[in-house]
């Protein structure tokens, strides 16, 4: 049986592929525990994993207005990296698996020669493309943690998306360097025609400013369309902040795989994993990025590439937006452009292919069932 600890931070569409990953590890029979942000604990213990706290990192929320700096900040922290390091001397440990983001931590691992593995939620191609070289990438060269050095030594990389949708997917890597599509529960194939017109609308778990507004757009532009509307607002807001017409419903959480199967079309923020999830459910999607700049924007572009979807402004008014969700939400090229690329994901098996990967690192790991 393999030990092996996950390292992970309080964001957003971070957190899923690895409680996905690890559980598919321990339902081999292999040993998963989480070392995160205290405020990450009721969740990750809440899914049956062993969790420590950061002992010494700074404390981190994701439902917190967190600052630019602070996010250079955590990204690049050196405490984390020693935190990282005491938690694997605790409790035998054969692997970490470490969020692509925390270079403090793979800094660490690296120069400690302990084998890891490097956990890409998002495209490879932002990561080495615009968040390298921005403001993130560059504070963490500043503390001399040199993050690509800190990626390529890691004993495999895991990139949780579809290598057709990445924009860096035709850029050299390292042998060690795996696409093994996103990480979620595979559903069926969708047919939009066989159910009534619904939209469902989320736009992000963390907290971005201007998020209520940006909803309230939404909402008016689908208010009296021929089509049932879910909101689900997330922890950041209340849905009391919202108002809604009689063709929607606003929730703050509904679990996107039972809803997705009734679903005609997505408006979200762009980001990786919600993003992926519709795909995987062969929905068109509407991206209204947060942030401009995360892989947000990146991850409209890509899909609007690929035809299954359209990029619009966090500004957009409710009359330039209801055009584009009308259009989106009928029959056109968009949907067998979405199917196309739900296949594509459903063929990866994400879950079960990363945790092969790690596996095959281990001498006494075994092989898939």
């Amino acid at each position: 049986m393999a030990e092996i600890l996950f390292v992970t931070w309080d964001g957003g569409g971070n957190v899923p592929p690895a409680l996905g990953i690890a559980a598919e590890l321990r339902r081999r029979g292999h040993g998963v525990r989480f070392l995160g942000h205290a405020t990450q604990r009721d969740a990750i213990a809440g899914s049956g994993f062993d969790f420590e706290a950061f002992a010494t990192a700074k404390p981190f929320s994701s439902v917190e207005t967190n600052s630019p700096p602070r996010m250079l900040a955590l990204f690049s922290d050196k405490a984390i990296g020693r935190d990282t390091l005491a938690e694997a001397a605790r409790r035998a440990t054969d692997v970490v698996v470490v969020d692509c983001l925390l270079i403090g931590a793979l800094r660490a691992c690296a120069d400690a020669g302990l084998t890891y593995v490097t956990l890409e939620h998002l495209f490879d191609g932002y990561l080495r493309g615009a968040w390298l070289k921005g403001p993130m990438g560059l504070a963490a060269k500043a503390k001399g943690l040199r993050p690509r050095a800190a990626w390529d030594s890691a004993a495999l990389t895991v990139v949780a998306s579809l290598r057709e949708l990445d924009p860096g997917h035709a850029r050299a890597h390292t042998s060690s360097t795996v696409w093994t599509g996103p990480v979620l529960t595979e559903p069926a194939p969708h047919d939009l025609g066989s159910h009534d017109p619904a939209v469902l609308v989320s736009l992000s778990t963390y907290n971005y400013a201007g998020m209520v507004a940006s909803l309230q757009s939404i909402l008016d532009a689908t208010a009296g369309l021929d089509a049932r509307v879910m909101v689900t607002t997330g922890p950041v807001v209340d849905p009391s902040e919202l108002r809604a017409a009689a063709n929607q419903e606003v929730h703050r959480f509904v679990a996107h795989d039972e809803l997705m199967p009734a679903m005609s079309l997505v408006v979200g923020h762009g980001g990786h994993a919600t993003t992926m999830r519709a795909l995987a459910h062969d929905l068109p999607l509407v991206v209204m990025p947060m942030h401009p700049m995360l892989d947000q924007p990146v991850v409209g572009r890509q899909v609007e590439a690929a035809g299954a979807g359209r990029t619009v402004k966090k500004s957009a008014s409710a009359d330039e937006l209801r055009p584009v969700i009308e259009e989106l939400l009928a029959d056109g090229p968009h949907r067998p452009a979405a199917a196309r690329l739900g296949a594509l994901i459903r063929e990866c098996r994400g879950t079960a292919t990363a945790a092969d990967r790690i596996l095959a690192l281990v001498p006494n790991g075994v092989p898939a069932p």
